[in-house]
């Protein structure tokens, strides 16, 4: 074993986890490689040609690197913990008339469990993923940052790991910027990985018609939901919508209402099947409250603090009052309002470019 230990490295196929896996491996690091098969493409409904981190040709792109390299790798097949957990966690969110949010799922319960257990029999004293973020010790805790390329930092989608997962995780790429990597992966003379170009897409969803996967994930999905109403704030019918899981909150393409005025979803009703319609102002909230919560930076904060929150992987933040109420929930009052808080999506909190900790934004009652 090198003087560096042992490290197990998430590879899926893209630029960012397999140049990771090259630095480690370098820098002197006894690197294994996985690659984690999480879904199988027909089971999804999907239309379009298989592609993205489980393809065979991915598998095949991160096998050459290990080998020319002279690593080992594995594949490890969990798409049966996968699927139970995220898949059907997607399904009862958009039932339940929320937004889920799968990739922070999909990191706290699943790809840091199955990394870990598998680092501890592998002998694996740290693991690696090509995020865009920073880790260190601070205080005796495990603090994530943003990572130094703010148009690719991945905090976000991380605050739900928990101490004793961070204290064993290294992130290579958080004080590199993109174009960096792509100059990297060049240098290392792999220039096809500089090529590929980049899902945002969900993984089991990759022609991103998540309506779709829900109609062949759910028996007559479509006869049972069919036929709402679209109501206004106030109360009146303005039609009706074809399945209140098909809409989201803030959407205003596809109603197919028109009323003379731009309509946004701002809220949806499944008990009744009723999706609530209404103008801009209507979308803006000043409070929200979250579960789950999960606090990276400190042990507690019910004293309350102030933060940058977002309530969106790609936007800038709000300023606003944060109040841990108890284990597992803390209210936020902007400073401002914000327009779109989507029940189920992830609420996330900074201090300067640290992350605090995050949550799922709670339904109001």
């Amino acid at each position: 074993m090198s003087k560096k230990g042992r490290i197990l490295v998430a590879m899926s196929g893209g630029i960012d986890s397999s140049v990771a896996a090259i630095m480690l491996h370098e820098e002197g690091y006894d690197v294994i490689g996985i690659t984690m098969k999480t879904w199988d493409y027909a089971s999804a409904g999907g239309s379009k040609k298989e592609t993205g981190c489980c393809s065979l040709d991915s598998i095949n792109d991160v096998r050459a690197i290990a080998v020319e390299k002279g690593f080992p790798h594995y594949i490890l097949d969990i798409r049966s913990e996968f699927g139970d957990f995220v898949i059907d966690n997607f399904v009862d969110e958009y039932l339940a008339g929320r937004t889920p949010n799968p990739c922070v799922l999909c990191n706290t319960h699943i790809k840091w469990e199955a990394l870990l257990k598998r680092a501890d029999m592998l002998d694996c004293e740290y693991i690696a993923t090509g995020h865009y973020a920073q880790i260190r010790e601070e205080n005796s805790r495990y603090v994530i940052s943003k990572g130094l390329d703010e148009n690719k930092d991945q905090s976000y989608v991380l605050w739900g790991l928990k101490q004793e997962c961070l204290k064993r995780t290294k992130f290579p790429l958080g004080n590199y910027r993109k174009p960096a990597i792509k100059e990297m992966a060049v240098e290392m003379g792999f220039e096809e990985l500089a090529k590929k170009s980049e899902s945002y897409e969900i993984c089991f969803v990759p022609d991103n018609d998540y309506r779709s996967f829900l109609k062949h994930r759910v028996a007559n999905l479509e006869e049972r939901v069919d036929g709402g109403n679209f109501v206004t704030v106030d109360g009146k019918i303005l039609g009706q919508h074809k399945g209140y899981p098909f809409y989201t909150i803030g959407q205003r393409k596809g109603l197919e209402i028109a009323v003379g005025t731009p309509l946004y979803v701002t809220e949806i009703v499944p008990e009744t099947n009723t999706v609530i319609l209404g103008n801009e102002e209507d979308l803006k909230k000043q409070q929200l409250s979250v579960r789950n919560l999960n606090l990276i930076k400190y042990d507690s904060i019910y004293g309350g603090m102030e933060a940058l929150t977002k309530i969106r992987y790609k936007t800038p933040g709000t300023v606003s009052t944060i109040t841990q109420t108890d284990e597992t929930h803390l209210d936020v009052l902007f400073h401002e309002s914000v327009s779109a808080v989507a029940p189920g999506q992830s609420a996330v909190f900074y201090d300067g470019n640290d992350l605090i900790g995050g949550g799922f934004i709670e339904k109001k009652k």
